[in-house]
């Protein structure tokens, strides 16, 4: 990368304090402990799967770091949707009798002060669909009493304690890990007032109780899960930059949720804050060519290796130079790369570097007034397309009528439909719809839904011209 190009990184400095801890330096891993993990085959794989269930949120951070401030700003700009939060102080283990002799012994902070096991039974029922009665926990009898809290299934899911991401089965139901950092002085400030204000408590109470069990629990089993959040929020519910960036990650999901419920041939890949970093940068008006490039093409990548996922394979067993034995698979051989002139040229650089001596053919629509009818006026093919599997290659899937032209052409050319991947960057509904029904066995991957189409049929928020901005034409 030239010295002229933008890391993604930048993007985070304008989101005051947000710290996106997929997007740290190596230094910063090693010294703050925050792990970068990659999303693995098997997650992009079933990315698909995922987009159907209630998308998970974790909130957790240390007691009185601003959790619940932060839910509640989330829940109130998904005010559109259906959203249920659900508090791990609700599963809090009743107090026995001998317990409650000595109730300022006892450590809340501590995770087998927690019915896990209950916890993950309620929200494995509310990923499937059904309604739970959540435990009503009392903090003057220090039991759960009734009623319970009925619960109904919803959109979103925001699990919300200090202890969500201490236990691997809960980490692994949510979609979004957040972890609130807010200064010890400022948790054990509120916590005093919280105490001796709400709950009518000593002072000496309070801080004996933050010395012995709140600040030793925190140290020794809450700041450690900090390594697992996908986003670290400073300052809590004052971030409200965060927030909103927050809130915005979440609409594109449920976007996503809607249109791939609807078609079973649609892929979204996993999206995580290092890709819409990427895509931040090149829809931006002010990017330079160069930069455009490059992670146009960090995009792209990610796509075509996504696509390639849906080949067929054929196990292989190969023989490693320690003389083991490995089972693993080979790839398609018949295979052929298809871009729609000019924008799906930008994709080939990257098909051929996934897809060593590949063949790649071309096809020219000339889009006419407004896009709303096009006129195929050039294919180049390979010969023998019709018993090849084929990459359709076209960064941008608008109203869906130039794809429709260029697969009608495959079909014709003799290729089946359910051999053909549809490969973009970014795709509108409108096009989705158009493609999905009249093509219901080709698959279409892309890294993202747009909100739609404008009066002039341009993909909204879109990112422009791309053929010019990708070859640097958009001045000519």
């Amino acid at each position: 990368m030239g010295s002229n190009s933008k890391p993604v990184e930048d993007i985070i400095a304008r989101s005051n304090g947000v710290h996106f801890s997929g997007l740290v330096s190596r230094d910063e891993v090693d010294k703050n402990g925050h792990k970068e993990e990659l999303p693995t085959t098997s997650a992009v794989e079933n990315g698909h799967k995922e987009l159907r269930e209630p998308f998970v949120i974790g909130v957790a951070g240390g007691a009185s770091s601003g959790k619940t401030t932060v839910c509640n700003m989330i829940i109130e700009q998904l005010r559109d949707q259906r959203v249920v939060l659900v508090n791990q102080e609700s599963f809090y283990y009743g107090l026995s009798d001998e317990e409650l002799t000595r109730v300022h012994e006892y450590n809340f902070d501590h995770p087998d002060a927690f019915d896990t096991e209950y916890l993950l039974s309620c929200m494995e029922n509310l990923k499937h669909g059904k309604s739970v009665d959540m435990p009503n926990y009392d903090f003057k009898t220090y039991k759960s009493v009734l009623p319970p809290r009925k619960v109904n299934p919803s959109d979103v899911i925001i699990l919300e304690g200090i202890l969500v991401f201490h236990d691997p089965r809960v980490r692994d139901l949510m979609g979004m890990k957040i972890f609130v950092d807010t200064d010890a002085d400022v948790r054990l400030a509120r916590r005093i007032k919280r105490d001796t204000v709400e709950k009518d408590r000593d002072i000496r109470t309070v801080l004996d109780q933050y010395s012995k069990f709140v600040k030793p629990s925190f140290e020794d089993f809450i700041l450690p899960t900090k390594k697992y959040a996908d986003i670290i929020i400073p300052r809590g519910g004052d971030n409200h930059v965060a927030i909103d960036l927050i809130v915005q990650h979440i609409r594109t999901k449920l976007g996503q949720h809607d249109l791939c419920k609807i078609y079973p041939n649609l892929y979204v890949i996993q999206s995580t804050f290092q890709i819409r970093g990427m895509h931040t940068i090149i829809r931006d008006q002010e990017t330079t060519t160069h930069d455009f490039i490059f992670y146009a093409d960090r995009l792209i990548r990610l796509v075509v290796e996504h696509g390639l996922g849906h080949l067929p394979f054929k196990e292989k067993q190969v023989i490693t130079p320690t003389g083991a034995v490995y089972t693993g698979v080979d790839f398609s051989k018949r295979l052929c790369g298809i871009s729609v002139i000019r924008s799906g040229e930008s994709m080939e650089n990257a098909l051929r570097a996934c897809c060593k001596g590949i063949k790649i053919g071309k096809i020219l629509i000339h889009r006419s007034e407004g896009d709303n009818g096009q006129q195929l006026i050039y294919h180049n093919l390979p010969k023998d397309i019709s018993n090849r599997h084929v990459l359709l290659l076209d960064p941008i899937l608008g109203t869906g009528n130039s794809a429709v032209q260029a697969i009608n052409l495959l079909l014709k050319k003799g290729v089946q439909e359910s051999n053909i991947i549809f490969l973009n960057l970014i795709s509108a509904p409108q096009g989705v719809h158009v493609v999905c029904k009249k093509f219901p066995r080709i698959k279409i991957v892309t890294s993202e839904i747009e909100l739609g189409l404008n009066e002039e049929y341009r993909v909204i928020p879109g990112m422009g011209e791309f053929g010019d901005r990708y070859f640097g034409t958009d001045d000519c």
